[in-house]
C-alpha cells in the first residue's frame, strides 16, 4: 500500500480530492478505512472516522457483490466546508444503488440502510456524457462543520 503523499490528488477551489484505485473485493474494504482515517486526520476531521469507515466499507461490499468490475476508485473530498464526501466509482452504470428493506432474518442487504442511517445524504451520480454513461459513483456525505 502507498503512503497518502502518493496517492492521487486534486484541489479544487482549495478542497482536496484523495483517491486510490484498488482492486473490487471485499478484502478491499481495509485499504478504504486507512485512506478515510488518513485522509480525515489530515483535515483534523477525526470525530467523522467512525462513520466513515463503516460508509467506505458498504460501499465497497456493494460495489464486490452486485458489480463485475475488476477494480473501483474509493474517493474521499471535502467539497464544500459544511461537507465530506466518501465515494466509490465503479463501471457498471446499470446497476443503480437501491436502498432495500432487507427481512429481520435477512443475512444481507443492510448496506444501504446504515449508510442511510450515518450520512447526512447519498446518492449516485453517472459518469459520461449523455445515453452512455461509462460508469456510477455511489457516494455518501457527513457535515463537517463545527470540525475545525
Amino acid at each position: 500500500m502507498t503512503s497518502l503523499s502518493e496517492r492521487e490528488h486534486s484541489s479544487t477551489a482549495n478542497r482536496a480530492i484523495y483517491s486510490q484505485t484498488v482492486p473490487c473485493e471485499p478484502s478491499t474494504a481495509e485499504a478504504g478505512r486507512q485512506l478515510v482515517q488518513s485522509v480525515l486526520g489530515l483535515w483534523q476531521l477525526d470525530s467523522l472516522a467512525d462513520s466513515a469507515a463503516l460508509i467506505v466499507t458498504e460501499l465497497i461490499a456493494n460495489a464486490a457483490r452486485h458489480t463485475s468490475c475488476q477494480e473501483i476508485r474509493l474517493t474521499v473530498g471535502w467539497p464544500s466546508a459544511a461537507r465530506v464526501r466518501i465515494g466509490v466509482l465503479d463501471r457498471e452504470p446499470s446497476r443503480l444503488p437501491v436502498c432495500g428493506r432487507p427481512e429481520d432474518d435477512a443475512e444481507s442487504g443492510r448496506g444501504l440502510v446504515l449508510i442511510d442511517a450515518v450520512a447526512d445524504r447519498w446518492s449516485y451520480d453517472l459518469c459520461g456524457s449523455g445515453r452512455c454513461p461509462w460508469g456510477k459513483e455511489v457516494w455518501a456525505e457527513l457535515a463537517a462543520k463545527g470540525e475545525q
